[in-house]
């Protein structure tokens, strides 16, 4: 069976060409990048072509990059790194959980946290943003596109919301990264982000790599003691292979980004959710006409529940999620889907297609044939479902 992948939010295949880049540095150049001699030297430089790569990615400094373990460090890192009891943070109610729970447990040390409620589109307002400023407001963070829906937030009017107001802005770009131009530089339509996170395995490298951007005036402490590593800021020896690895895949995103690759995934994404459309009835996408990234559909399917759907797709051979991969297994709805006002039925009946850039006509062809189906039959099995009803509509 050829199974058909299309739940790149969760994670993205690691490409042939980052792996060869990655190899020498398990077998042959494996030295410490803090170690003085040629094989420590050796893997340093390679750090450094890598970091330089980012900066390109981001138009910032190389000495802005910091390497983390992931996305969910380096949204902690940028949370906790600048807030301190007495301080108010600004998030939204739609953040990965990285940033809501580490909201939350600032909350409990002293921090005072805003959740900004979204628009049924989910979208955050800026005035709405515009509102909840206070005068000890430290911090807004923002994710840039929302992982479980691909929603696109207006992050260049809300950074500079966030800056007239005196307020540092962190994004979590980790859905953004790969997919959608980053210009952080003084002239950039980012010139007011000062934190953003990216994370390695949304963009074809490996699992276990991230990045913190911080502007070089924000002052940042560190989470982890014990090494002066990524200028005090990270401690912990480099993760050299993965880190060459990111350096590796971020080129690759660059040029893809410039090529018609994000144009031609959307109109993939947009063939499916046609066909999704004209062939079953009591279905729509989530945040339809709101921008959204190139490669995501957040589609519910009243009457079905998307567990039992998402299993019956997998059985097929059709890898898709219920909404992010971190919620895998969760009873409650998305919280997400819920902040948008869609009703917990609703809710949990909505799956995730998240296409990669290696998605091909023909899969997306063959899913519209697996979905109807599935979700026909699961249909047929609901007490819900008015099938007169529904035959005469179709």
């Amino acid at each position: 069976m050829h199974r058909i992948y299309m739940d790149a939010n969760a994670t993205t295949p690691l490409l042939p060409e980052v792996f060869e880049a990655m190899r020498p540095f398990y077998l042959e150049h494996y030295g410490n990048a803090s170690s003085i001699h040629q094989q420590g030297q050796h893997a340093r430089a390679a750090v450094d072509h890598a970091r330089e790569s980012i900066a390109r990615l981001l138009h910032c400094r190389p000495a802005e990059v910091v390497f983390t373990s992931g996305g969910t460090e380096s949204d902690n890192l940028a949370l906790f790194g600048v807030l301190a009891p007495g301080d108010h943070l600004i998030t939204t109610a739609i953040e990965h959980h990285a940033v809501l729970h580490a909201a939350q447990a600032l909350a409990s040390r002293g921090v005072e946290v805003t959740f900004l409620p979204v628009t049924p589109q989910g979208i955050i307002e800026p005035t709405t943003l515009l509102a909840a400023l206070q005068p000890n407001t430290r911090l807004v963070s923002i994710m840039y596109a929302n992982n479980e829906t691909g929603v696109i937030q207006p992050i260049d009017a809300l950074a500079g919301i966030a800056h007239a107001g005196g307020s540092l802005f962190h994004t979590d770009a980790v859905q953004a990264g790969g997919k959608l131009p980053l210009d952080v530089s003084p002239h950039g339509f980012l010139k007011d982000v000062d934190l953003l996170t990216l994370s390695g395995h949304k963009i074809y490298a490996p699992k276990g790599i991230g990045v913190l951007y911080v502007r070089r005036s924000v002052r940042l402490s560190p989470m982890f003691h014990g090494g002066a590593h990524e200028r005090q800021r990270r401690a912990g020896t480099e993760n050299v292979p993965g880190i060459v690895g990111l350096g590796k895949a971020t080129d690759i995103s660059a040029d893809w980004i410039k090529s018609e690759g994000p144009a031609k995934l959307a109109a993939l994404r947009d063939r499916l959710e046609q066909g999704i459309a004209a062939q079953i009835d009591e279905t729509g996408v989530n945040g339809a006409g709101a921008p959204r990234v190139c490669n995501t559909s957040s589609i519910y399917f009243d009457h079905v529940e998307a567990e039992a759907l998402l299993i019956a797709l997998d059985l097929k051979g059709l890898s898709v999620s219920g909404g992010s991969a971190c919620q895998s297994g969760a009873s409650e709805p998305s919280h997400v889907l819920t902040a948008m006002g869609l009703s917990a039925a609703r809710a949990r009946a909505t799956i995730r297609f998240s296409l990669s850039k290696l998605t091909t006509e023909e899969e997306v062809d063959e899913a519209l044939k697996l979905i109807p189906a599935a979700v026909a039959h699961l249909r047929e099995l609901s007490p819900t479902y008015n099938k007169s009803e529904a035959h005469s509509i179709a």
